[in-house]
């Protein structure tokens, strides 16, 4: 099978956001998604970004277009939920981010009238059922399609760094789970779902692709669902590790991170080096690590077995890539990495207000309310 891969000019950025429709009065999640895509077709039709529906009706997507920097990206985002917010906000829809509902029930949601959706429960089923998650898409621009499966594979190595940073599904359906990243365990319970197979170059890729689309795994490459995988029609590097945001900085700082982390890696090849991988194991025990301790995970960070906080992986990851991340424009946005750090990831946070209430789970839902209304449409909060 060939697959071709888009022309993409290198190391730009695209970004998505799935959001969550919840009751402004019982903060439980609502499906009211059609009628809000319907509301804005025609005024966001000429918009650099775009609106659409997703697996549940209790979410909508927001999708940048293709920006230089993050900060168009982001700026597309922001404009995105201005726009969401003409719609939801007289009716009484309140817009909140996380990598899970704190209380919602799998069993009190509806599937979007997709043929694709419908297919993928029947295949599913229960676990299908249970994808109550929420999470974003980093793509980066991939100038040569040679140093695709190098970078993917590369990138597999601050994958717990991503996920630690982003990680905000401490509670499931009225429980606390243990696990910063609840989301991460779930979604990988769908068949294309994961970690990216190890596979050595484009060719391979395609074998792979041929392998699942002749024994019917899949219909093409759309359904590969791996934690970092090609984007073959856009001409990307997706990165899908993340679950969602909770507010827009610090969606801005971990597509930054994304950004830089790409663009070392092509220079890299670039440069005539071999980009380091991990052992296929370590990068999976790094996965759990990062799902179940959040910032406080120690992750293996070389082919040797070394291990590190993450914490302290990250600040000197930050630190070698800073330089990297001036030239790309994106200072501002990367500087709110060390914001993450200092004041606490999302899942620290929601916990932290689960305890001061005494396990009142609403009132988590609450405070996710209020930290995704403070941020999307501030430019100024991103430094722009």
């Amino acid at each position: 099978m060939t697959v071709p891969f888009a022309t993409s000019s290198r190391s730009t950025v695209g970004i998505e956001w799935e959001l969550m429709l919840a009751d402004g009065a019982t903060g439980d999640l609502v499906p009211r998604a059609p009628e809000v895509i319907a509301a804005l077709e025609e005024t966001t039709a000429p918009e650099r970004f775009t609106v659409t529906g997703e697996l549940l009706t209790n979410t909508v997507e927001v999708t940048s277009g293709v920006g230089d920097t993050v900060e168009t990206a982001v700026d597309d985002i922001a404009d995105a939920i201005a726009a969401l917010r003409t719609v939801t906000d007289p009716a009484g829809i309140e817009l909140l981010c996380a990598g899970s509902h704190p209380f919602a029930q799998w069993f009190d949601q509806q599937v979007s009238d997709k043929t694709r959706y419908h297919t993928l429960i029947e295949r599913t089923q229960w676990w299908g059922r249970n994808m109550m998650i929420w999470g974003i898409h980093v793509h980066i621009g991939v100038d040569d399609v040679d140093k695709v499966m190098p970078i993917v594979n590369a990138l597999s190595a601050y994958l717990p760094h991503l996920q630690a940073l982003s990680a905000s599904s401490p509670f499931w359906a009225g429980d606390r789970t243990g696990y910063a990243s609840n989301r991460a365990l779930v979604f990988q319970q769908l068949p294309t779902a994961g970690l990216p197979w190890p596979l050595a170059d484009w060719r391979a890729y395609e074998s792979y692709l041929d392998d699942m689309v002749r024994t019917g795994v899949m219909a093409d490459a759309t359904e590969v669902r791996w934690d970092v995988r090609p984007a073959p029609r856009w001409g990307t590097v997706e990165v899908r590790a993340c679950d969602g945001m909770s507010s827009l900085p610090e969606l801005a700082a971990v597509a930054a991170l994304t950004q830089a982390l790409v663009e070392d890696f092509s220079r890299r090849l670039d440069a005539g080096e071999d980009l380091p991988v991990l052992q296929p194991w370590f990068v999976r025990e790094n996965k759990w690590r990062a799902a179940r301790y959040g910032l406080d995970a120690r992750v293996i960070v070389d082919a040797d077995g070394r291990q590190e906080p993450v914490r302290d992986h990250l600040a000197e990851t930050i630190a070698r890539l800073g330089t990297t991340a001036q030239e790309l424009r994106c200072e501002p946005e990367f500087a709110g990495l060390e914001t993450i750090l200092s004041q606490g990831a999302s899942y620290e946070r929601q916990i932290a207000v689960a305890e001061a209430s005494g396990g009142d789970l609403r009132a988590v839902v609450d405070h996710l309310i209020r930290e995704f209304r403070a941020g999307p449409a501030r430019r100024e909060l991103l430094g722009g």
